[in-house]
């Protein structure tokens, strides 16, 4: 649609601009639209305004400034930060750690972690001194492991699951539909977007599901269908935060991240779960 290729055009514009301050009505017209009506195009389009998507491109620039090994001062300027303080602010919220921290593969971040059977094949389950960091479902234990690691090479990791007893526990009870609620600490970092289709996600009914489509209109962003789906392939919490509710409007799976034959097997096993037992009232006094 034209009206889409006019949003692509301000976001290209926008990524390669990430270091100045958008103007609105400069990308208005970029866009060749009114201010208002841009600004609610581009919102129900990517679910951001205009100057949340530069700041999302901002923190981009950061962390591949800061993995590349620019020192923090260095890798702020090139991403368009102002002073410290503003940088500061946004990795507290956004990096979950210092930038040097960030920089540094997780220097000085301790995460415990444990790899357990699970009715889904091999489950990771790891966890900072917060929450839950990250539950991830795979066939091969090393690769799992591996891919703990790849985001914070220099973590603190260590292999312990007594910690992790009881969150094991609720999680095989949840996946076998022994289980229905499931209510676990998260220790988990997201864009403004993202935050709301997760929240979304943990507000579908155990046996029920949503459309990207209706995920997208409940976020407030009805044309951002394509960005609900990132959303949520982004889900480093599987189960936690139940993406494998989401489905296309065609009523077809979509995708998952951890395999389509498990998102059918979830699915299943919520359908055919036991309801839940009713209370019985309580006796009558006189």
């Amino acid at each position: 649609m034209e009206r889409d290729a006019k949003i692509v055009k301000v976001c290209r514009y926008l990524e390669a601009h990430y270091d100045q301050s958008p103007d609105l009505a400069s990308l208005a017209s970029l866009a060749g639209l009114s201010r208002f009506h841009f600004l609610r195009t581009f919102r129900e389009a990517t679910g951001l305004t205009p100057r949340g998507y530069a700041s999302l491109c901002r923190m981009r620039a950061l962390k591949e400034n800061l993995r590349s090994g620019s020192d923090v001062t260095r890798a702020m300027v090139d991403a368009g930060f102002g002073s410290p303080s503003r940088l500061y602010e946004k990795s507290s919220r956004e990096l979950g750690m210092t930038p040097r921290a960030y920089r540094n593969g997780g220097l000085g971040v301790s995460i415990r972690y444990t790899i357990v059977p699970s009715p889904l094949g091999r489950m990771l389950i790891a966890a900072t001194a917060k929450g839950i960091c990250a539950i991830k479902f795979g066939d091969a234990p090393d690769a799992l492991a591996r891919g703990l690691r790849s985001e914070f090479p220099l973590a603190e990791l260590n292999e312990d699951g007594a910690p992790l007893l009881d969150w094991v526990a609720a999680l095989n009870q949840h996946l076998a539909g022994e289980r229905r609620e499931l209510r676990l600490p998260l220790d988990i970092q997201a864009t403004l977007f993202q935050r709301r289709v997760w929240e979304i996600l943990q507000q579908i009914p155990y046996g029920e599901t949503r459309t990207y489509a209706e995920i997208a209109k409940m976020a407030g962003s009805p044309k951002a269908v394509r960005a609900v789906g990132s959303a949520c392939g982004a889900n480093p919490v599987a189960v936690a935060i139940p993406c494998h509710r989401a489905l296309r409007s065609d009523g077809s799976l979509g995708g998952y991240r951890w395999g389509l034959s498990r998102k059918v097997q979830l699915l299943e096993t919520e359908k055919n779960a036991k309801p839940r037992p009713r209370k019985s009232a309580a006796p009558a006094t006189h």
